[in-house]
């Protein structure tokens, strides 16, 4: 390519809990190389089988305001009790060297990432039904069901925000829902804002 390194897309993929985020991000990092997946911070303890510094950096209270103190997050929210974040440094060093960056992160951080980044895509992942929410949800036998009507409740307040979302992926089976996200990607990486360096030097802009 002409001209300087092309800058990384950004990539947002929020979803209600249950919503198969996790299995289908998985999925595309597979199939689709150059993509970096950062790793959010949380304040939450790590369920079992969760790594640190894989599933999530897992740090104190203290710790998470104090890097908000420093203005070291992208975008932070609490859930629950628990701060959730997206470091901000590591994320804007890959896009400067041309890396796309997908961030899993829920409506609330999305909307603070669009006003920081314009050009972000926003991705929102559903699955087919309101009902499959629910059946996937009490199919983890890991929550009561005050847990999951919590859940589900805030779900509906979630899929409120779809409209400031760019693409609507259901998430029927993994591998159609990855499909859809991947042709996304492809989609943005075609445009013309991302290619105009093909031509600048030709028509001189």
């Amino acid at each position: 390519m002409k001209g300087n390194v092309k800058r990384g897309q950004l990539v947002v993929i929020s979803g209600p809990s249950g919503s198969g985020k996790s299995t289908v991000i998985k999925e595309v990092y597979r199939q689709r190389s150059g993509l970096h997946f950062s790793v959010s911070y949380t304040t939450r303890p790590p369920r079992p089988g969760e790594e640190n510094g894989v599933h999530y950096h897992f740090i104190s209270r203290e710790r998470f305001e104090e890097l908000i103190g420093q203005g070291m997050f992208l975008e932070y929210a609490q859930y629950q009790g628990n701060y959730y974040g997206t470091g901000r440094d590591v994320v804007e060093d890959m896009l400067a060297k041309g890396q796309d960056v997908l961030l899993d992160i829920e409506v609330q951080g999305a909307a603070s990432v669009r006003k920081l980044f314009p050009e972000a895509t926003l991705i929102f992942m559903i699955p087919p039904s309101f009902a499959e929410l629910a059946r996937r949800l009490r199919g983890r036998n890991s929550e009561d069901e005050t847990v999951i009507q919590g859940r589900l409740a805030r779900a509906r307040e979630e899929y409120k925000q779809i409209p400031m979302y760019d693409y609507l992926v259901i998430n029927d089976k993994i591998d159609d829902a990855a499909s859809e996200v991947l042709a996304i990607l492809k989609a943005q990486d075609c445009r013309v804002s991302a290619r105009i360096d093909f031509i600048k030097e030709d028509i001189s802009l």
